[in-house]
């Protein structure tokens, strides 16, 4: 089918991140190969000079240091361009008080991308929401580079960064215990386990003979994995 003027183009969990270079207001980047091996967080903002993205940045900026803990990066990108960016940013530090939040200094690089040619790589740009402005997307990136969570939201909804969070918390967690995380998971709540491999691991599972390990069905066990236990394998010591 040929491609229309609304059809967007974007990566999938599991695909590499695409590759770009790009100005920002921390200088030059070489996206993702110069955060291999770390993790990323890559988001969108309509526009600058709006109020649910100035809230957005300002607690960005005040959880970053949260999110440095878990080996993880922050990068912002917006289709405005790079004077704008710093005009803005400069703002936010000298006049803007939110819940709190007061004198706050964005660190982390903020992509100029008048062109949108890294929104579109990134399916930022959705037409029916705004052909125009990039919507609020997030892209959670692994070492690997490779893409393991997105989330989109519309132009007039604030992201949930708690849950930004507990992404990474859980991403990091399942890749070092090897386990899946269930609905609402939290650091210390328990964790499920792979599904048995064998008629015979599953029976010793449902008979409650291998230990730390619960069974609600065959298809379904947890085990308890501490919060200390979490905390010590996934945080940047």
């Amino acid at each position: 089918m040929e491609p229309t003027a609304q059809t967007v183009s974007m990566p999938r969990i599991g695909d590499k991140a695409p590759a770009f270079k790009a100005v920002t207001t921390q200088g030059e980047i070489d996206f993702p190969a110069q955060y291999a091996g770390g993790w990323v967080i890559l988001f969108s903002h309509p526009a600058d000079f709006t109020p649910v993205c100035t809230s957005e940045f300002m607690t960005f900026a005040t959880c970053e240091k949260e999110f440095e803990k878990l080996n993880c990066k922050l990068v912002g990108l917006s289709v405005d361009g790079l004077y704008s960016h710093i005009a803005w940013l400069r703002t936010i530090k000298e006049k803007i008080e939110y819940r709190g939040m007061k004198d706050v200094e964005v660190k982390f690089p903020l992509i100029e991308d008048i062109t949108m040619s890294v929104a579109k790589a990134y399916g930022m740009i959705q037409p029916g929401e705004s052909s125009t402005k990039a919507v609020r997307a997030v892209f959670v990136i692994d070492p690997k580079g490779l893409i393991r969570a997105i989330i989109y939201y519309p132009l007039s909804l604030g992201r949930n960064f708690d849950e930004l969070y507990r992404i990474v918390v859980a991403l990091q967690t399942a890749d070092a215990f090897s386990v899946a995380t269930p609905a609402d998971w939290r650091p210390g709540d328990d964790v499920i386990v792979p599904t048995a491999g064998s008629c015979g691991v599953a029976k010793e599972r449902m008979d409650g003979r291998q230990e730390g390990v619960t069974c609600h069905d065959w298809f379904f066990c947890t085990r308890k994995i501490g919060k200390d236990e979490v905390l010590d394998r996934i945080l940047k010591k």
